[in-house]
């Protein structure tokens, strides 16, 4: 895009910059290249993630989630998520195959700040580490191995902005549209909406692990 003929735009670190101004010392204290003592404690807490990946193909963000502490810590440098089954797309798998760097989002229900960390990752097999892994006799169908390069809290502003955790705040579920209403307005295929509904939390029960 042509920044002569859309001066409004932001082109440059310098412009920038001149906006925002430098980084607060504490915004810099906060990141490190491993997991400390409470950055570990914060990963083994969250049962919800976002994971970011870069590929060929663009980028993509996947939520994870599971009880607390599915992703477990190896060491203060690497992490091990496993990958329950989904629908099968595997864009954030195919971006890790391709590119490899990651960054993973961790959140607390009721906790105001989140951790993030950045990194690269590899996709293991191993079956050990997939047994180990195991719910309900079911493996996950792979474990994405993260060695972690850096990692940073967010402070809470984000989440008392939004309300995130303010259950008075909650939409309720109807006010959207469900899932097969949804699936059904973007297809032009004979697509029961309803019955997908319907059949839903059976499936879910089913189709977790």
């Amino acid at each position: 895009m042509d920044a002569s003929t859309t001066p409004h735009l932001l082109t440059t670190a310098a412009s920038l910059e001149a906006i925002y101004g430098p980084a607060s010392d504490r915004s810099l204290w906060k990141e490190i290249a491993f997991l400390n003592a409470d950055y570990q404690a914060f990963v083994q807490a969250s049962p919800f993630i976002v994971l970011g990946s870069v590929g060929p193909q663009g980028t993509d963000c996947s939520p994870k989630g599971d009880a607390p502490g599915f992703v477990r810590v190896l060491d203060d440098r690497t992490v091990a998520i496993p990958d329950r089954p989904g629908n099968n797309r595997i864009d954030n798998l195919r971006n890790i195959v391709a590119d490899g760097r990651v960054s993973v989002l961790f959140m607390v229900p009721g906790v105001g700040e989140s951790l993030r960390i950045n990194g690269r990752a590899d996709i293991s097999v191993e079956p050990a580490l997939l047994a180990s892994f195991t719910v309900n006799g079911k493996l996950p169908r792979s474990v994405i191995v993260v060695h972690i390069e850096s990692a940073y809290f967010h402070c809470s502003k984000a989440l008392v902005r939004s309300n995130l955790w303010d259950a008075t705040r909650h939409v309720e579920r109807s006010q959207l549209a469900t899932a097969g209403q949804m699936l059904q307005g973007l297809t032009t295929a004979d697509f029961d909406g309803r019955a997908y509904d319907l059949e839903l939390p059976a499936r879910l029960k089913t189709s977790l692990y």
